[in-house]
């Protein structure tokens, strides 16, 4: 699109000739002055000239699972904007099933020359994962970062949300309005921040309500809307007043479930989702959720890749995030019979 020069004045709050002086590279500009011109340009849709395009510091591989769930567009978004911001260009490989695998897109990204790869939810968070496969690519000397997932003997920094933490939150406030039948709904527990949370379950019902045995309260589904609502079925008709779910989705599938049987969204069955991903503030009822610390794990993920990149490594360590509880509409007190 060709770029007028009244539009792209009004909109950097200069004057014409000072964005033509921009445009040409002439010098006598204020660098502030410059940037706004810039960015006026970007604003409006119109294409930078050539000499003005930032030339990239390298290419990084961002490999995240499908997109369907909200809160890894989030990570996403949040981590190529800020390599963008860096100089760096992200490529964006998706995970779908049956779809293309995260070995073979790190060969993708390794014939392109990446200057480094991060791992969001991938196979690193499996525990039958062979950890050669990144142990190899830090013999190759890539940087590479893991997120929510961890592998011992990997040469990497991890970053992780607190699992434990989170169901110790999720809890307290379902134990505080009164729940003592309060079920945990995850998925398939080969993966770590599942053995996490069902660890994290456990600690803090036996701490807050004096049950050492929780077995017949934790259900392993998928984490879907499906996997959620075959949970909360399976946990209704053992007497659960509440649940706790793995992801947001597995908690809107657990309200749709609850709904089908008759039941109203707190009044009869309280749930509790995980992630606070886009939109679940607007469902119905807004959801009571676990938020991960979307931004500053992010961040946190960018600056270890940068430092990897710059030769001045992480401590080879996890970087455990303390998430937070969104109280909304869909917990309440428990019912008296």
């Amino acid at each position: 699109m060709k770029a007028r020069l009244r539009d792209i004045a009004d909109q950097a709050s200069v004057s014409e000739a000072t964005v033509s002086r921009v445009l040409n590279g002439k010098p006598g500009v204020a660098e502030s002055t410059r940037q706004a011109v810039l960015t006026a340009l970007d604003v409006l849709g119109y294409d930078r000239p050539s000499r003005l395009r930032r030339k990239s510091a390298g290419l990084v591989g961002l490999i995240v699972p499908e997109l369907t769930n909200p809160i890894f567009p989030a990570f996403a978004q949040i981590i190529e904007n800020s390599l963008a911001q860096n100089g760096y260009t992200p490529v964006l490989c998706t995970q779908v099933a049956g779809g293309v695998h995260e070995d073979d897109y790190v060969q993708m990204l390794l014939e392109r020359g990446v200057a480094g790869i991060i791992f969001i939810s991938g196979l690193h968070a499996d525990t039958t994962t062979d950890p050669d496969r990144y142990i190899a690519l830090r013999d190759r000397n890539l940087p590479l970062v893991l997120v929510n997932g961890f592998i011992e003997g990997v040469d990497a920094p991890f970053i992780s949300n607190d699992d434990v933490a989170s169901m110790g939150l999720a809890l307290e406030h379902l134990v505080s309005l009164g729940h003592r039948e309060i079920g945990l709904a995850v998925g398939p527990d080969r993966y770590v921040p599942v053995i996490r949370k069902i660890a994290g379950f456990r600690h803090s019902m036996q701490e807050l309500t004096g049950r050492p045995d929780v077995d017949d309260l934790i259900e392993r589904s998928l984490f879907s809307v499906e996997g959620g609502a075959t949970a909360a079925g399976r946990l209704l008709d053992r007497g659960a007043t509440a649940v706790v779910c793995g992801s947001d989705l597995m908690a809107l599938g657990a309200i749709r479930e609850a709904r089908k049987r008759g039941l109203n969204v707190p009044r009869d069955f309280s749930v509790v989702g995980y992630d606070d991903s886009t939109l679940i503030a607007f469902t119905d009822p807004p959801l009571t959720t676990v938020r991960q610390s979307v931004n500053a794990m992010s961040a946190a993920t960018v600056r270890a890749l940068l430092d990897e990149i710059a030769g001045q490594p992480s401590p080879r360590a996890e970087y455990v995030f303390r998430p937070e509880l969104v109280v909304r509409g869909s917990t309440g007190a428990v019912r008296r019979h």
